[in-house]
């Protein structure tokens, strides 16, 4: 069904054909069965694709991954999808409209996306609101969180803390972003002295609570070995949960492309980005000697990929663009897929 669609859906703006589509569902959400009918479609249950990560039992390894459902507007009809938990955000403490639009491209022949959108959002409060009415029927929810564009770089911890403790009470579990190449300076916080101090200062809250919620960090994939070196080291020391590999990447190498798309500005997911994301899962999973849990994300348009995520050393993958690529069938395919 979804090949008879893409091609229309393809004609119009990335971004504005995402909230057609979206509202759409929320619409379809509201008629008796119509739920039913999605999860009939593409659901896919199996005890074997159950998994326990950092304490949580997803009901399969397969999410879906932030950015796409930035204020939890539409979790239940992701859900209805198949997903085995959701990541929304990347969510700020104050609401902003992000970047100047157009902000998000389509490099077809390469089926990739650029985007620059700038952590647009509603605001932390609007998120924890929208939570805290949801109904979670067993899915594990993930919030991804950052610092507002005009937030020094030196203040940034505190945008950190107040995310933090506005969806303590609402999420399974953290993301701490650092690593979008569409906030300015953003990636300078992937920095050993000042990530440790981000990462210590919220684990400190976390463990003031009574009960604590995993916290992971999301990395990008143009990281150098040292780095990555420096990313193990910092996960031990501040005893984080795991890491997101990978967010965007800001590399336009082996792009076949049209040249006007390549040197649109943001940050480029899709297959040009899986292998690298591969790579870096499989370098930190052996320099760590798998001693934290890894979220593969990149590139995933299949079972394959997803498998060649979960073989180097991935423990749960998410998809992002391959879902617009593809179509919601392929979380079912790739849960069949792993399961075979």
């Amino acid at each position: 069904m979804y090949k008879f669609f893409k091609p229309l859906f393809f004609q119009f703006d990335p971004e504005k054909i995402h909230y057609t589509v979206t509202d759409s569902l929320k619409v379809l959400q509201k008629i008796w069965g119509f739920p039913q009918l999605m999860k009939y479609i593409y659901g896919y249950q199996n005890q074997n694709l159950e998994k326990e990560v950092f304490g949580l039992k997803f009901k399969n390894p397969v999410g879906l991954a932030a950015g796409f459902d930035k204020n939890g507007e539409f979790i239940e009809e992701f859900a209805n999808f198949g997903f085995g938990f959701i990541e929304v955000g990347t969510v700020t403490p104050l609401p902003q409209a992000g970047n100047e639009k157009p902000r998000m491209f389509r490099l077809k022949t390469d089926e990739a996306l650029i985007n620059r959108m700038g952590f647009n959002n509603k605001g932390v409060e609007v998120l924890a609101r929208k939570l805290q009415s949801l109904k979670r029927e067993g899915l594990i929810i993930g919030g991804n969180i950052g610092k507002n564009k005009n937030t020094s770089n030196d203040q940034a911890v505190n945008d950190y803390i107040k995310c933090f403790d506005a969806l303590f009470e609402v999420v399974d579990y953290f993301v701490v972003n650092v690593s979008s190449p569409n906030t300015p300076d953003l990636r300078d916080l992937q920095e050993k002295g000042p990530l440790k101090n981000i990462l210590n200062t919220l684990q400190n809250r976390n463990f003031k609570n009574g009960i604590s919620k995993p916290i992971l960090l999301k990395i990008a994939p143009d990281l150098t070995n040292s780095q990555l070196d420096d990313i193990v080291e910092i996960v031990d020391e501040t005893k984080i949960a795991g890491v997101i590999a990978t967010n965007t990447t800001v590399s336009r190498e082996n792009l076949e492309s049209d040249e006007s798309l390549k040197k649109e500005m943001g940050g480029l997911s899709g297959r040009p980005v899986r292998d690298r994301s591969t790579e870096v899962i499989k370098y930190l999973s052996q320099k760590s000697n798998q001693s934290f849990p890894i979220i593969g994300v990149g590139g995933i348009h299949s079972a394959k990929d997803a498998q060649e995520k979960l073989d180097a050393g991935a423990s749960l993958v998410q998809i992002y663009t391959g879902f617009i690529y593809e179509g919601p069938g392929l979380v079912k395919s790739i849960l069949k897929g792993l399961r075979k």
